[in-house]
């Protein structure tokens, strides 16, 4: 099994979710400061690396675990999906994939945080509003853990989008 968790940057709610994913981050409270900050990819990765796939580790079922950024490109995804029904077609896909879309979980501080930090290069004000919203959604963020892993237990298809409620 691979889980690809993508939001616009791929270093944020999707760098967070790899993290509950591989319970490298605390599920029964909120994470602190330094733990969110030492998350692998946590706000790390600039602009230019939208698209690029970002292996975060192996699960305790063997998965593994990546992340990727979309940007503002609605093509991402479905670019990736082509390529994967076609080795699908092929009969060369050997894992099954699910895609697992982590913006629902994005509140207004990580937006602006992400924003001001990555974007702006202002992390004086950037990174205060990443930790904050990375608190702030951290028990969203790990019941979307949980369904996306829920279901890739119960589905039998190869590949799966899982929107998670959120349209682009």
């Amino acid at each position: 099994m691979i889980y690809i968790y993508n939001c616009y940057g791929g270093t944020h709610s999707s760098a967070l979710a790899a993290a509950y994913h591989l319970k490298k981050l605390p599920f029964g409270r909120k994470p602190t400061k330094d733990e969110i900050l030492n998350t692998d990819a946590f706000n790390q990765l600039s602009p230019k690396e939208m698209g690029k796939l970002v292996f975060h580790g192996l699960d305790e079922e063997g998965s593994k675990v990546y992340t990727i950024g979309r940007g503002s490109s609605k093509a991402v995804i479905p670019a990736m999906l082509g390529i994967l029904e076609m080795f699908e077609k092929n009969g060369t896909l050997n894992d099954r994939v699910i895609f697992s879309n982590t913006s629902p979980t994005v509140p207004v501080a990580m937006t602006f945080g992400g924003l001001f930090s990555r974007r702006l290069k202002i992390d004086f004000i950037g990174v205060p509003l990443l930790v904050l919203g990375a608190q702030q959604s951290y028990q969203n963020v790990i019941k979307l853990v949980e369904r996306t892993k829920n279901h890739a237990k119960m589905t039998s298809s190869l590949i799966e989008v899982l929107d998670n409620g959120f349209t682009d």
